[in-house]
Protein backbone atom coordinates (compact mmCIF):
# COMPACT_ATOMS: atom_id res chain seq x y z
CA UNK A 1 0.00 0.00 0.00
CA UNK A 2 1.44 3.33 -1.06
CA UNK A 3 0.16 6.81 -0.23
CA UNK A 4 -2.04 6.98 -3.33
CA UNK A 5 -3.81 3.74 -2.44
CA UNK A 6 -4.22 4.82 1.19
CA UNK A 7 -5.81 8.07 0.05
CA UNK A 8 -8.28 6.15 -2.11
CA UNK A 9 -9.35 4.15 0.94
CA UNK A 10 -9.50 7.29 3.07
CA UNK A 11 -11.85 8.92 0.58
CA UNK A 12 -14.00 5.80 0.44
CA UNK A 13 -14.34 5.71 4.23
CA UNK A 14 -16.19 9.04 4.18
CA UNK A 15 -15.01 9.99 7.67
CA UNK A 16 -13.46 13.34 6.71
CA UNK A 17 -15.17 16.31 5.09
CA UNK A 18 -12.20 17.02 2.81
CA UNK A 19 -10.09 13.84 2.61
CA UNK A 20 -7.95 15.21 -0.21
CA UNK A 21 -6.66 17.88 2.17
CA UNK A 22 -5.63 15.41 4.89
CA UNK A 23 -1.93 15.43 5.76
CA UNK A 24 -0.01 12.15 5.75
CA UNK A 25 1.76 11.73 9.09
CA UNK A 26 3.18 8.21 8.70
CA UNK A 27 3.24 5.29 6.28
CA UNK A 28 4.13 1.91 7.74
CA UNK A 29 1.82 -0.87 8.84
CA UNK A 30 -0.78 1.87 8.64
CA UNK A 31 -1.08 5.11 6.75
CA UNK A 32 -1.92 7.81 9.29
CA UNK A 33 -3.65 10.98 8.12
CA UNK A 34 -4.55 14.13 10.05
CA UNK A 35 -7.28 16.66 9.31
CA UNK A 36 -8.80 19.14 11.73
CA UNK A 37 -9.33 17.51 15.11
CA UNK A 38 -9.22 13.94 13.75
CA UNK A 39 -6.56 11.40 12.82
CA UNK A 40 -7.37 8.41 10.62
CA UNK A 41 -5.44 5.16 10.33
CA UNK A 42 -5.71 3.07 7.17
CA UNK A 43 -4.38 -0.46 7.62
CA UNK A 44 -2.10 -2.02 5.02
CA UNK A 45 -4.32 -5.04 4.34
CA UNK A 46 -7.34 -7.06 5.50
CA UNK A 47 -5.23 -9.17 7.87
CA UNK A 48 -5.03 -6.17 10.20
CA UNK A 49 -8.81 -5.85 10.68
CA UNK A 50 -9.05 -7.80 13.93
CA UNK A 51 -6.12 -5.85 15.33
CA UNK A 52 -7.78 -2.55 14.39
CA UNK A 53 -10.99 -3.58 16.13
CA UNK A 54 -9.07 -4.56 19.22
CA UNK A 55 -7.16 -1.27 19.22
CA UNK A 56 -10.43 0.65 19.50
CA UNK A 57 -11.52 -1.61 22.38
CA UNK A 58 -8.17 -1.05 24.11
CA UNK A 59 -8.60 2.72 23.81
CA UNK A 60 -12.00 2.54 25.55
CA UNK A 61 -10.59 0.29 28.28
CA UNK A 62 -7.64 2.60 28.96
CA UNK A 63 -9.95 5.60 29.11
CA UNK A 64 -12.10 3.84 31.71
CA UNK A 65 -8.96 2.91 33.67
CA UNK A 66 -7.70 6.51 33.61
CA UNK A 67 -4.52 5.73 31.67
CA UNK A 68 -3.45 8.65 29.43
CA UNK A 69 -3.80 7.38 25.87
CA UNK A 70 -5.13 8.37 22.48
CA UNK A 71 -8.94 8.24 22.33
CA UNK A 72 -11.06 6.76 19.54
CA UNK A 73 -13.46 9.11 17.75
CA UNK A 74 -15.59 6.23 16.43
CA UNK A 75 -16.77 3.24 18.44
CA UNK A 76 -15.66 0.64 15.92
CA UNK A 77 -13.27 0.02 13.06
CA UNK A 78 -14.49 0.35 9.48
CA UNK A 79 -13.61 -2.04 6.66
CA UNK A 80 -13.22 -0.18 3.38
CA UNK A 81 -12.24 -1.89 0.14
CA UNK A 82 -10.14 -4.50 1.91
CA UNK A 83 -8.54 -2.15 4.44
CA UNK A 84 -9.33 -1.49 8.12
CA UNK A 85 -9.93 2.16 8.97
CA UNK A 86 -10.02 3.63 12.47
CA UNK A 87 -10.74 7.24 13.49
CA UNK A 88 -9.08 8.98 16.44
CA UNK A 89 -9.19 12.27 18.29
CA UNK A 90 -6.17 14.21 17.17
CA UNK A 91 -3.69 15.05 19.87
CA UNK A 92 -2.46 18.61 20.43
CA UNK A 93 0.99 19.51 19.18
CA UNK A 94 3.77 18.09 21.38
CA UNK A 95 5.33 20.44 23.89
CA UNK A 96 8.68 18.63 23.76
CA UNK A 97 10.27 15.47 22.37
CA UNK A 98 9.45 12.24 24.17
CA UNK A 99 12.13 10.91 26.48
CA UNK A 100 12.54 7.28 27.56
CA UNK A 101 11.55 8.18 31.12
CA UNK A 102 8.14 9.29 29.76
CA UNK A 103 7.69 5.77 28.40
CA UNK A 104 8.55 4.31 31.79
CA UNK A 105 5.92 6.43 33.56
CA UNK A 106 3.18 5.08 31.30
CA UNK A 107 4.43 1.51 31.40
CA UNK A 108 4.21 1.52 35.18
CA UNK A 109 0.52 2.45 34.85
CA UNK A 110 -0.18 -0.19 32.22
CA UNK A 111 1.68 -2.89 34.11
CA UNK A 112 -0.44 -2.27 37.21
CA UNK A 113 -3.68 -2.98 35.33
CA UNK A 114 -5.60 -6.24 35.58
CA UNK A 115 -6.71 -7.92 32.38
CA UNK A 116 -9.79 -6.30 30.76
CA UNK A 117 -13.08 -8.06 31.45
CA UNK A 118 -14.99 -6.99 28.33
CA UNK A 119 -12.62 -8.37 25.70
CA UNK A 120 -9.58 -10.63 25.44
CA UNK A 121 -6.04 -9.50 24.87
CA UNK A 122 -3.98 -11.95 22.80
CA UNK A 123 -0.45 -13.09 23.59
CA UNK A 124 2.24 -10.82 22.19
CA UNK A 125 2.81 -12.30 18.75
CA UNK A 126 6.12 -10.54 18.34
CA UNK A 127 7.16 -12.93 15.60
CA UNK A 128 3.69 -13.39 14.15
CA UNK A 129 4.17 -10.80 11.41
CA UNK A 130 7.43 -12.22 10.08
CA UNK A 131 5.84 -14.41 7.41
CA UNK A 132 3.55 -11.64 6.18
CA UNK A 133 6.38 -9.09 6.01
CA UNK A 134 8.59 -11.49 4.09
CA UNK A 135 5.72 -12.32 1.74
CA UNK A 136 5.14 -8.63 1.06
CA UNK A 137 8.84 -8.26 0.23
CA UNK A 138 8.46 -10.86 -2.55
CA UNK A 139 11.51 -11.62 -4.65
CA UNK A 140 13.11 -8.24 -3.96
CA UNK A 141 14.97 -9.75 -1.02
CA UNK A 142 17.39 -12.67 -1.23
CA UNK A 143 15.48 -15.96 -0.65
CA UNK A 144 18.36 -17.13 1.53
CA UNK A 145 17.85 -14.15 3.82
CA UNK A 146 14.13 -14.89 4.07
CA UNK A 147 14.87 -18.54 4.91
CA UNK A 148 17.39 -17.44 7.55
CA UNK A 149 14.86 -15.17 9.24
CA UNK A 150 12.21 -17.91 9.23
CA UNK A 151 14.68 -20.24 10.94
CA UNK A 152 15.51 -17.57 13.54
CA UNK A 153 11.81 -16.93 14.07
CA UNK A 154 11.10 -20.58 14.82
CA UNK A 155 14.06 -20.90 17.18
CA UNK A 156 13.30 -17.78 19.18
CA UNK A 157 9.57 -18.55 19.33
CA UNK A 158 10.34 -21.86 20.98
CA UNK A 159 12.87 -20.30 23.35
CA UNK A 160 10.49 -17.48 24.33
CA UNK A 161 7.71 -19.95 25.12
CA UNK A 162 9.98 -21.62 27.68
CA UNK A 163 10.96 -18.45 29.58
CA UNK A 164 10.31 -17.95 33.28
CA UNK A 165 9.38 -14.28 33.83
CA UNK A 166 10.72 -12.05 36.58
CA UNK A 167 7.60 -9.84 36.55
CA UNK A 168 4.01 -11.00 36.84
CA UNK A 169 2.55 -11.37 33.31
CA UNK A 170 -0.39 -9.19 32.31
CA UNK A 171 -1.34 -6.31 29.99
CA UNK A 172 1.52 -4.80 27.98
CA UNK A 173 1.77 -2.15 25.28
CA UNK A 174 3.82 -4.43 23.07
CA UNK A 175 5.84 -1.78 21.22
CA UNK A 176 6.96 0.58 23.96
CA UNK A 177 9.12 2.99 21.98
CA UNK A 178 9.37 6.75 22.52
CA UNK A 179 7.68 7.28 19.15
CA UNK A 180 4.58 5.63 20.63
CA UNK A 181 4.34 8.21 23.41
CA UNK A 182 3.21 11.78 22.74
CA UNK A 183 4.02 14.53 25.24
CA UNK A 184 1.28 17.13 25.10
CA UNK A 185 0.36 20.00 27.42
CA UNK A 186 -1.15 17.55 29.93
CA UNK A 187 1.83 15.20 29.91
CA UNK A 188 2.74 11.96 28.11
CA UNK A 189 0.04 9.79 26.50
CA UNK A 190 0.24 6.40 24.81
CA UNK A 191 -0.44 6.12 21.09
CA UNK A 192 -0.47 3.18 18.65
CA UNK A 193 -2.35 0.75 20.85
CA UNK A 194 -2.64 -2.02 18.26
CA UNK A 195 0.04 -4.26 19.80
CA UNK A 196 -1.54 -4.32 23.30
CA UNK A 197 -1.30 -7.88 24.56
CA UNK A 198 -1.43 -10.09 27.63
CA UNK A 199 2.05 -11.51 28.06
CA UNK A 200 5.40 -11.07 29.78
CA UNK A 201 5.86 -7.51 31.02
CA UNK A 202 9.50 -7.93 30.04
CA UNK A 203 8.49 -7.55 26.38
CA UNK A 204 7.87 -3.84 27.01
CA UNK A 205 11.23 -3.37 28.70
CA UNK A 206 13.40 -5.16 26.16
CA UNK A 207 12.36 -2.59 23.55
CA UNK A 208 14.52 0.18 25.01
CA UNK A 209 17.33 -2.18 25.96
CA UNK A 210 17.57 -3.01 22.26
CA UNK A 211 17.29 0.68 21.38
CA UNK A 212 20.34 1.32 23.55
CA UNK A 213 22.36 -1.36 21.78
CA UNK A 214 21.15 -1.08 18.17
CA UNK A 215 19.62 2.35 17.57
CA UNK A 216 21.95 4.71 19.39
CA UNK A 217 19.87 5.49 22.48
CA UNK A 218 22.30 7.22 24.88
CA UNK A 219 23.21 5.21 27.95
CA UNK A 220 22.10 8.03 30.26
CA UNK A 221 18.65 8.09 28.66
CA UNK A 222 18.33 4.33 29.11
CA UNK A 223 19.44 4.66 32.73
CA UNK A 224 16.74 7.29 33.31
CA UNK A 225 14.20 4.83 31.88
CA UNK A 226 15.24 2.01 34.21
CA UNK A 227 15.33 4.32 37.25
CA UNK A 228 11.83 5.58 36.52
CA UNK A 229 10.44 2.11 35.91
CA UNK A 230 12.31 0.62 38.86
CA UNK A 231 14.08 -2.32 37.22
CA UNK A 232 16.54 -3.08 34.42
CA UNK A 233 15.42 -6.00 32.26
CA UNK A 234 19.06 -6.72 31.37
CA UNK A 235 19.38 -8.22 34.85
CA UNK A 236 16.97 -11.00 33.81
CA UNK A 237 18.41 -14.17 32.28
CA UNK A 238 15.66 -14.25 29.64
CA UNK A 239 16.57 -10.85 28.21
CA UNK A 240 18.75 -12.22 25.41
CA UNK A 241 15.91 -14.42 24.15
CA UNK A 242 13.36 -11.60 23.91
CA UNK A 243 16.01 -9.33 22.43
CA UNK A 244 16.79 -11.91 19.75
CA UNK A 245 13.12 -12.34 18.95
CA UNK A 246 12.62 -8.60 18.63
CA UNK A 247 15.70 -8.22 16.44
CA UNK A 248 14.33 -10.92 14.14
CA UNK A 249 10.94 -9.20 13.93
CA UNK A 250 12.48 -5.76 13.42
CA UNK A 251 14.60 -7.03 10.57
CA UNK A 252 11.66 -8.75 8.83
CA UNK A 253 9.47 -5.66 9.32
CA UNK A 254 11.83 -3.63 7.16
CA UNK A 255 11.53 -6.20 4.35
CA UNK A 256 7.94 -5.23 3.51
CA UNK A 257 9.13 -1.76 2.49
CA UNK A 258 11.93 -3.04 0.26
CA UNK A 259 9.91 -3.33 -2.99
CA UNK A 260 9.20 0.40 -3.08
CA UNK A 261 12.12 1.84 -1.11
CA UNK A 262 15.78 1.17 -2.01
CA UNK A 263 16.89 2.58 1.35
CA UNK A 264 14.71 0.01 3.12
CA UNK A 265 16.31 -2.78 1.09
CA UNK A 266 19.79 -1.56 2.01
CA UNK A 267 18.82 -1.38 5.69
CA UNK A 268 17.27 -4.85 5.55
CA UNK A 269 20.48 -6.26 4.11
CA UNK A 270 22.54 -4.46 6.78
CA UNK A 271 20.41 -5.93 9.55
CA UNK A 272 20.45 -9.46 8.20
CA UNK A 273 24.22 -9.34 7.79
CA UNK A 274 24.69 -8.22 11.40
CA UNK A 275 22.49 -11.06 12.63
CA UNK A 276 24.34 -13.60 10.52
CA UNK A 277 27.65 -12.28 11.85
CA UNK A 278 26.40 -12.45 15.43
CA UNK A 279 27.51 -8.86 16.00
CA UNK A 280 25.16 -7.13 18.49
CA UNK A 281 27.01 -3.80 18.18
CA UNK A 282 26.20 -3.02 14.52
CA UNK A 283 24.07 0.14 14.44
CA UNK A 284 20.64 -0.09 12.81
CA UNK A 285 19.02 2.95 11.22
CA UNK A 286 15.61 4.22 10.13
CA UNK A 287 15.18 4.60 6.40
Amino acid sequence: MDEARAREVLAGAEVLTRPAEARLLALGENAVFAAGDLAVKVGRDAELLDRARREVAVARWLEEAGVPAVRAARESALFVDGHPVTVWRRLPEPVRPTEPRDVAVLLRLVHELPLPSSFALPPRELLGGVERWLRLAGDVIDPADAAYLRERRDGFAAAAAALSPHLTPGPIHGDALPRNVHVGPDGPVLVDLETFSADLREHDLVVLALSRDRYGLPAEAYDAFTRTYGWDVREWDGCAVLRGARETASCAWVAQHAPSNPKALAEFERRVASLRDGDPTVRWYPF
